[in-house]
């Protein structure tokens, strides 16, 4: 406990935020006795996010959290952004669980990686139900499906489970041991660098010359140490893979940071990509850390667009909500808007401070991707340090030789299976290959002893994604024709893959011309009542409304329509163009 007091002396730790030290196990005979007891338990396998939220519960980065939240403390989160007990904390932390596993109150149960690795036992004290749209307003502000939390929730089991754990085990990570630090660990160092203030930072992305300048400001202003602490857990679909990030903060602050003054950690946290909600509850997380300063930027934890179009948060909505409430944090606020590069004094500003008609220079994260990485192109000097150039040209190949997802949807008998037919030889005259996941096949293969219900079809569409998105994560291209009629299944597995490689065909062929051409007989049976839960009889098909491209079957030819998802590959580079293909070969 020595080490605790010693922080609050010094002003790093204010309970009740960091009062809690950890609920890890180090009894090694009782260890050993919940090991053994674990092999006759009921096991429960943790998705990532879980496991995440499991690692923060244990070092103690979630206190006062100890457990995943009971009902009472759930609702009360959701409603008010409290506890029961009135402390503020917005985030729910919840362990979602399915029907298929047969728990009670009173059971215990293990708790497994996705690997079956035991990582802990926990006495199930509440089992409840939970609302998703609810809960998908409450934290995300919103129930689009095109957000990354809310498009994720609906895989989750329908009841939440709440009760004391005995943690065994962290998860496993072999990376980065060295800067895998618990809050413990990192108050150690930070008390080492002897500062009584400290100033945390932020970002799920690699870090550039903006972030440089914005975190050694805010070091100089709160004259203090500053903790760099990247997020290396579940971020949103689509990021940059977290070995790249870390390698960036690496070479920035062997390079350019004092080590006399600054701490570089990893933060195994799972993102819930909520905004203003996540921004406050990123402080607590910090403040647990030993920070009593953080740093909020313009978006703070924004996932983006909607699918209207519109961002689903204003753009200082997080400064506002962390600075209502950081005097009740006890931790003071850097807030910062955007920044700009000014060529003629070689310097960045924030845009709100800058004074006359300056030239200034601004790349977003689309154009890094899509006018530098993506061509092979070095980022400029005045963007970012060439150690970060290189590292993210050297990870990043040219976008023709990227990963992508072709997902076809329409109705049984639209013309999917055929249209992809074409698509795969036309690809292998312009030098790329593609995997299919055809759904006939998949349910034989992959799926076999699914049924039809709306779960099971989730099931099989969730299937079909995570093997399409581990072949695009591997720079793989793919072909999935399923009829996926559900709006919210189509947007989780956009999510899952990433929206910027994830391309949705919507074969748009009639009910009437889809029966016609029922060569298996399957509409008339489900006509007959033969069958039942069949997709446009008296199952319904969703309209995708967000399709990237619209194909008709009637007067178009499957060659004609092939070609136009050939044209759309080429507009978005992940095909060369003809000419260029032909001189290749």
């Amino acid at each position: 406990m020595t080490q605790m007091y010693n922080n609050l002396e010094k002003g790093l730790l204010i309970p009740p935020y960091g009062g809690r030290l950890t609920n890890l196990l180090t009894e090694a005979e009782e260890r050993d006795e919940l090991i053994e007891k674990a092999v006759a338990l009921p096991s429960i396998q943790l998705s990532l996010r879980s496991q995440c939220d499991l690692e923060l519960l244990a070092t103690g980065a979630f206190s006062p959290l100890n457990t995943f939240m009971g009902e009472a403390d759930y609702v009360s989160v959701l409603e008010t952004m409290r506890m029961k007990d009135g402390l503020l904390f917005p985030i729910p932390i919840t362990l979602p669980v399915g029907d298929e596993i047969n728990i009670s109150v009173g059971d215990e149960v293990a708790l497994r990686s996705a690997k079956f690795e035991l990582l802990a036992v926990m006495e199930i004290t509440e089992i409840f139900g939970w609302d998703l749209e609810k809960e998908a307003r409450a934290v995300a502000g919103t129930t689009d499906t095109s957000h990354p939390l809310v498009s994720e929730m609906y895989s989750w089991g329908k009841r939440y489970i709440s009760g004391p754990i005995k943690v065994i085990d962290l998860p496993k990570n072999h990376d980065f041991k060295e800067l895998r630090l618990t809050p413990l660990e990192v108050r150690d160092r930070l008390t080492k660098l002897g500062n009584a203030n400290v100033v945390a930072f932020q970002t799920r992305n690699p870090m550039h010359r903006a972030h440089e300048e914005l975190t050694k400001r805010a070091a100089e202003k709160i004259n203090g140490s500053l903790l760099l602490q990247p997020v290396v857990g579940k971020t949103k679909p689509g990021d940059i893979d977290h070995y790249t990030r870390v390698r960036c903060y690496k070479a920035l602050f062997e390079n350019y940071y004092d080590k006399d003054s600054t701490a570089l950690s990893l933060l195994p946290l799972a993102m819930r990509m909520a905004g203003p909600r996540e921004a406050l509850w990123h402080a607590i997380i910090r403040r647990n850390f030993g920070a009593n300063h953080f740093i909020i930027g313009r978006d703070h934890a924004s996932p983006g667009k909607a699918s209207n179009g519109q961002p689903f948060y204003d753009p200082y909505d997080a400064q506002e909500l962390a600075e209502k409430h950081s005097e009740e944090l006890g931790i003071g606020l850097y807030l910062s808007s955007e920044l700009v590069y000014l060529p003629e004094k070689d310097e960045f500003e924030q845009v709100d401070k800058i004074n006359g008609n300056h030239k200034t220079l601004f790349i977003s994260g689309t154009q890094v991707r899509e006018d530098y990485l993506n061509k092979g192109k070095l980022l400029p000097d005045w963007y970012t340090r060439q150690e970060v150039a290189q590292i993210l040209s050297n990870v990043y190949p040219p976008k023709d030789k990227q990963g992508f997802c072709i997902w076809f949807t329409g109705l049984s008998g639209a013309g999917k299976s055929t249209i992809a037919e074409v698509v795969i030889e036309l690809l292998a005259e312009y030098g790329r290959e593609i995997s299919t996941l055809d759904g006939d096949v998949v349910r034989t293969h992959l799926t076999k002893g699914l049924g039809f219900s709306k779960e099971d079809r989730d099931t099989n569409i969730r299937r079909i994604g995570f093997v399409a998105s581990e072949i695009v994560k591997h720079n793989g291209a793919v072909m999935c024709a399923a009829i996926s009629p559900y709006q919210s299944t189509r947007d989780e597995v956009r999510s899952m893959i990433g929206a910027d490689k994830f391309i949705l065909v919507f074969v748009n062929t009639s009910l009437e011309v889809c029966e016609k051409r029922d060569t298996k007989g399957l509409y008339a049976k489900a006509r007959r009542k033969e069958i039942t839960g069949f997709t446009g009889i008296d199952d319904p098909y969703e309209t995708p409304q967000d399709a990237d491209l619209v194909l008709e079957t009637v007067d178009c030819t499957p060659e004609e329509n092939a070609e136009r998802i050939i044209a759309f590959l080429e507009e978005r580079g992940f095909v060369p163009g003809k000419l260029a293909a032909e001189a290749v070969v």
